[in-house]
């Protein structure tokens, strides 16, 4: 019942249209007309953020993707060959999450062709996942009634679901030294980046273990060559699947900083934020048991993973939304080597189809 030509004209059409984080004013003007000419009734709060309902019998279902992108990814030319999507090399593709929306599009005008049975559909197309899950977080939540959902956001074969993710720490950090002239007085200074060097060398970054990461990602600080510079800032952060762990790592990274600041004679403020919570689902939680169902329902054998990675699914779920990530075959994102097969998005839409109607009564 999956109409592929149609699915791949939507996909293509979306990801022409410029929505880097921060920016989707256009497409969520594109989106929520779309979404109303299905016949749903949709909101946009202040974020752009879009909440669109279709009526149905029973127990009301999340369906979940976000509408923004990384860059690059203005003027998106997308290509395809032998029924795989590319871009022209220049940009990221936007599959990530423009197919996710494209399967739910789709889903939804397969429903309503059709006349298919469905429970109520709640329908959340957010903004600013991509740095930092600020749609999902900005969204008033309370304005919906599903228990549980599914989310369109991952990569992986068909049938990949997503059921254990890490909690997020993010740590930043500032170094104060001292300034002093480098060429005549370096004495008389405290290198703050110096500091930051030797703090980072200190700690344990990278792949800690199998379910914990960690990294500092930028640095900033100095102003010139003939000056010691006296104050340095650090972004990093540090997850894990595991609670107890990821304390432990963030505490790491907290006292390499903090003991190579004392050993200079410098301080350093240590801002620790906890950016979302982990979750973890078995094979018997409502939602991944009728999702395993449909997989199999439509000749697709389900696909069970761990992931590093967060999303708007850690934040619903934290609101006690019961919400697993189903892979709509996205691969190699966040580059320009990203690219998805048509057929994979035909088999996320036909999986997410068979889950709609298994819950209707």
């Amino acid at each position: 019942m999956i109409n592929e030509t149609r699915l791949l004209d939507t996909f293509l059409g979306l990801v022409r249209i410029d929505s880097p984080s921060g920016e989707e004013a256009a497409i969520a003007q594109e989106l929520a007309a779309r979404l109303r000419s299905l016949g749903l009734a949709v909101e946009l709060d202040k974020m752009n953020n879009i909440v669109a309902v279709l009526p149905g019998q029973g127990n009301p279902l999340l369906l979940a993707a976000h509408m923004d992108t990384v860059m690059p990814g203005k003027s998106i030319k997308p290509v395809v060959r032998d029924g795989v999507v590319y871009s022209d090399g220049t940009t990221i593709l936007g599959g990530d999450d423009k197919s996710g929306v494209a399967v739910i599009l789709e889903v939804l005008q397969t429903i309503m062709d059709g006349d298919l049975p469905h429970p109520p559909l709640e329908v959340v197309l957010t903004v600013q996942e991509e740095v930092g899950l600020l749609g999902a977080k900005g969204l008033d939540k309370s304005c919906l009634g599903a228990m549980m959902g599914i989310s369109l956001d991952c990569g992986g074969a068909p049938g990949t679901l997503v059921v254990d993710t890490p909690t997020h720490n993010s740590v930043s950090a500032i170094i104060h030294g001292k300034a002093a002239h480098s060429g005549t007085r370096p004495e008389d200074g405290i290198n703050a980046i110096l500091v930051a060097a030797e703090a980072l060398v200190d700690m344990p970054l990278g792949r800690i273990d199998e379910e914990t990461t960690a990294n500092f990602g930028t640095i900033k600080g100095g102003t010139a060559t003939n000056i010691v510079p006296d104050l340095v800032e650090l972004r990093g952060e540090a997850r894990s699947r595991q609670l107890a762990k990821l304390e432990a790592q963030t505490a790491a990274m907290v006292e390499a900083l903090q003991a190579a600041a004392q050993r200079y004679g410098a301080t350093v403020d240590v801002d620790v934020v906890r950016e979302y919570e982990g979750y973890t689902l078995a094979e018997t939680d409502p939602i991944i048991s009728v999702l395993v169902a449909a997989c199999r329902a439509v000749g697709v054998e389900p696909n069970l993973v761990p992931t590093g990675g967060g999303s708007d699914a850690n934040i619903f779920c934290a609101a006690g939304i019961q919400v697993a990530n189903l892979s709509p075959g996205m691969s190699k994102v966040h580059t320009t080597e990203e690219c998805i097969r048509v057929g994979d998005m035909v088999a996320c839409a036909e999986i997410a189809l068979s889950c709609i109607q298994s819950l209707a009564s």
